[in-house]
């Protein structure tokens, strides 16, 4: 790779670190093409960049950009990167199903949204719920409420009824 190549793909890297929401890091030695294609395509779905790059290139684009400095560590081995937009979540739950199913991939870490988690921390970040999931959630909440509202006219408009209707049969009696 000669200097200008170099040149721009560092500027490509540093317009991805720019770009996303989140970071993930993860190692990926020992698996295979097929694998990778399956992991690029599962992110492809959530609207995830999977990039792998030189680890030299990443660090002096992590040392231009004057941020993300903790993953400089991580930066050993065969390394992939996700780039994740505003839909972060998806990726560490796509991350740790891939790596409970192929036992091969490893996360290493990440930033979201200029907070650093390492490698312990998938689990966590895994059970985060969606942003459909916190929605449906809140939508149920507001729902909940109008529902006993109309439940409990209901039941008044039924009691009427009912008083009216008995009152209807004394007097015919």
């Amino acid at each position: 790779m000669n200097k200008s190549e170099k040149t721009e793909m560092l500027s490509q890297i540093k317009e991805k670190f720019s770009n996303s929401a989140a970071v993930f890091l993860v190692d990926y030695h020992g698996v295979n093409v097929d694998e990778i294609n399956g992991l690029r395509r599962e992110f492809l779905k959530e609207n995830v960049s999977y990039k792998v790059y030189k680890n030299t290139l990443v660090k002096k684009a992590i040392e231009e950009l004057g941020e993300y400095d903790q993953l400089n560590d991580k930066l050993e081995g065969m390394v992939g990167i996700a780039f994740a937009g505003e839909n972060y979540v998806s990726t560490p739950k796509i991350i740790k199903k891939f790596s409970e199913k192929a036992k091969k991939l490893s996360f290493k870490g990440c930033y979201i949204e200029s907070t650093f988690y390492d490698e312990n921390q998938l689990k966590v970040l895994a059970s985060m719920p969606s942003k459909e999931e916190v929605m449906s959630s809140i939508v149920g909440s507001i729902a909940a409420p109008a529902s006993g509202i109309v439940g409990t006219l209901s039941a008044v408009i039924r009691d009427l009824i009912s008083v009216i209707d008995e009152a209807g049969k004394t007097k015919a009696a």
